[in-house]
C-alpha cells in the first residue's frame, strides 16, 4: 500500500540518475483569483531533474494523462489527488509535489477538477512541438474529470468503499518523545490517517520494511514515489499544530519513519497494517531501524520555526500496489532536533 499522490510516474531510482547535478524546476498550480493554469505550462527537463508542483488557491490536481487522451488519467500514471488551498492563504506555505524526471520522453499532465482540463489546464514535460496539439485536444475533450470541492477535500474516489470510514489520529513527537502515538494501527480501505505534529521538528516519510530509515522514493527500483510531509517545526509553546493526512486504499502494510537526524535510529517509526503474526511485524521494523541507526536520515535546515508553519494541514492519498506515488510536502521552516 503506497500513497496516491505518492507522486509521479517518472520518479526513478538513484542508480538511474546521471551523476550530473540535477535542476529543480518550479511549477505553480492554480493561483489567486481562481487561476486555472499551470505556470509555466510546459518545461524541458533532463533525467534526474526535479519538477516541483506548488499548489496554490482553490483545489487542483497534477494527474498524468496521454497525448491522445489529455483529460483522462493514464493507467498506472501518477496522480497528486486533489490538493485544496484556502483562498485566504495568499502568502504560503503551499503544499508541494515533487516529480523526478526519468528520461526525455514527454510527460503529459492535467487537472482533474471538473472542467479545468477542458479549459486548457494542462502541463507537459519535454513536449517538443506537441504542446499546442495536447492543449487543443484538451480544450475539445468531452471526457468527464473527477470533481473536488473548490476549497477542501474532494468526495471520496470510486476506490473508496461505501459505508463508514474512520480517521485515525496519530501524534508525532510531543511530550511522548521521539515516537508516533500510536506507533502501529490497523486501517481499512477508505480510512484516513491524520498525523498531528507536536513539539520539535519531525517528518512523516514513507519507507520500506527492508530499508526503514531511507525514503521509498530513493530506494524504489520501479519508479514508486513515497509520500513525505517534509519537516514540520513546532515551537515548544505552540497551541495549534500542523497536520498531514493520508487516505488508505487497501490493507497492505505501509512503513513510515522520521527523517530528522538520528530519530529513525532511535526507533521513531510507524506502520499501518503491519502483520504482527509475521516476520514483518512493527516490532521487527523498529528493531531494524535501530540496527541501521538511521544513518541515511536527513536533517532540516537551521533557523527558528515560522509561525505559519505551526498551523494548517496538508494531505496526500495512499495508493495501492505499484502505482506511482506523489509526494505532497508541507514546507517546514527551521530545525528543532
Amino acid at each position: 500500500m503506497l500513497f496516491t499522490f505518492t507522486t509521479f510516474a517518472a520518479l526513478v531510482s538513484l542508480a538511474a540518475i546521471p551523476p550530473t547535478r540535477a535542476a529543480q524546476i518550479n511549477v505553480v498550480v492554480g493561483g489567486p483569483g481562481g487561476v486555472i493554469a499551470y505556470n509555466p505550462s510546459s518545461v524541458n527537463a533532463n533525467p534526474g531533474d526535479v519538477v516541483v508542483f506548488e499548489f496554490q488557491q482553490k483545489n487542483h490536481t497534477a494527474t498524468q494523462s496521454t497525448l491522445a487522451n489529455p483529460c483522462t488519467p493514464m493507467p498506472g500514471g501518477f496522480d497528486s489527488g486533489f490538493i485544496p488551498v484556502d483562498a485566504t492563504n495568499t502568502a504560503g506555505p503551499f503544499p508541494q509535489a515533487q516529480f523526478t524526471v526519468q528520461d526525455t520522453n514527454p510527460v503529459w499532465v492535467f487537472c482533474q477538477q471538473t472542467g479545468h482540463c477542458q479549459q486548457g489546464m494542462v502541463f507537459a514535460i519535454n513536449p517538443g512541438t506537441q504542446f499546442s496539439q495536447f492543449q487543443a485536444a484538451a480544450n475539445s475533450s468531452g471526457s468527464a474529470a473527477a470533481s473536488g470541492s473548490p476549497y477542501g477535500s474532494p468526495t471520496a474516489s470510486a476506490a473508496t468503499p461505501s459505508g463508514t470510514t474512520t480517521d485515525h489520529k496519530v501524534v508525532v513527537g510531543g511530550s511522548a518523545g521521539l515516537v508516533y502515538t500510536p506507533s502501529n494501527i490497523t486501517a481499512q480501505a477508505g480510512d484516513t490517517v491524520t498525523f498531528e505534529f507536536q513539539t520539535k521538528n519531525h517528518t512523516v516519510t514513507q519507507s520500506t520494511f527492508a530499508d526503514p530509515c531511507r525514503a521509498l522514493t530513493l530506494t524504489s527500483t520501479s519508479g514508486q514515489v513515497g509520500f513525505d510531509s517534509g519537516f514540520m517545526p513546532v515551537a515548544a509553546n505552540a497551541t495549534t499544530f500542523p497536520s498531514y493526512t493520508v487516505q488508505v486504499n487497501d490493507t497492505s502494510p505501509v512503513w513510515v519513519y522520521c527523517k530528522q537526524t538520528g530519530h529513525c535510529g532511535q526507533g521513531m517509526v510507524f506502520s499501518v497494517n503491519a502483520n504482527e503474526s509475521s516476520p514483518n511485524s512493527f516490532e521487527a521494523f523498529q528493531a531494524k531501524a535501530k540496527q541501521l541507526n538511521g544513518s541515511s536520515s536527513t536533517s532540516s535546515s537551521s533557523g527558528a520555526p515560522s509561525p505559519s508553519s505551526s498551523s494548517g494541514a496538508s494531505s496526500s492519498k495512499l495508493i495501492s500496489g505499484a502505482s506511482i506515488a506523489a509526494a505532497l510536502i508541507a514546507i517546514g521552516f527551521g530545525f528543532l532536533s
